[in-house]
């Protein structure tokens, strides 16, 4: 009897050979970036952001969660500069991330970091479900919870910081934003636009510029 060929296994090999590979490349960029944002990694950690990275790959086509990048740019853009934050949370620090998305910068932090504890407001069905499916996986779901709301629709929860990065829209929410978050230490990530905005609205805040880059900083402050 003549062999079959299976067209779909195939295709299934060729799938996860490329995905391997992107993870490799995803992994090296981690180890060869990290000291540039004063961030260690352990081989433990390491692979659970690749985890999370293979993750964001397989929905990223559906969800649109970020912009298509190589590996690397997505180690350092994404993961890295995520985690640029996280060294500006103290032990212990309970965060709401708004317009959590793909999950940055909270799933990076909540990976790098056993003690903090998130909530990660997300409004969109799709992308909260994601969110909850990285929960599992990446073994965050005692210590995270994704609201699925908009945050306006929410009580503010008993957090000590807000972050927000890549949100739709920012500096049009920025008032809504900085009414809600009252009493809180904001971690925001943004351009100059964003830091004359703050200004605008007597924000007093400290300004980092991020590693590896000219025109992106985060900005921390009490509000």
């Amino acid at each position: 009897m003549p062999k079959i060929f299976n067209g779909t296994n195939k295709k299934e090999r060729q799938n996860k050979f490329l995905m391997d590979d992107l993870r490799q490349q995803f992994t090296d960029a981690l180890k060869d970036n990290q000291k540039f944002f004063d961030v260690p990694l352990s081989e433990e950690k390491i692979n659970v952001l690749a985890d999370y990275y293979e993750l964001v790959q397989k929905h990223n086509d559906i969800l649109h969660l970020v912009a298509p990048v190589p590996p690397e740019t997505f180690a350092v853009r994404h993961v890295l500069e995520s985690l640029f934050a996280e060294k500006f949370l103290p032990k212990n620090a309970l965060f709401a991330d708004i317009g959590a998305g793909a999950g940055l910068p909270s799933l990076p932090c909540l990976i790098a970091r056993k003690d903090l504890r998130g909530f990660l407001i997300e409004s969109k069905l799709k992308k909260a479900n994601f969110l909850r499916e990285i929960l599992t996986e990446c073994k965050l779901e005692d210590r995270a919870e994704i609201l699925n709301r908009q945050f306006e629709e929410l009580e503010k929860p008993d957090v000590d910081f807000v972050t927000c990065r890549a949100l739709d829209k920012f500096i049009e929410k920025l008032p809504r934003i900085l009414k809600w978050s009252k009493g809180c230490g904001l971690l925001f990530f943004g351009g100059n636009k964003l830091g004359e905005n703050l200004e605008k609205r007597g924000v007093k805040f400290e300004r980092k510029l991020i590693p590896l880059s000219e025109q992106r900083f985060l900005f921390i402050a009490k509000n």
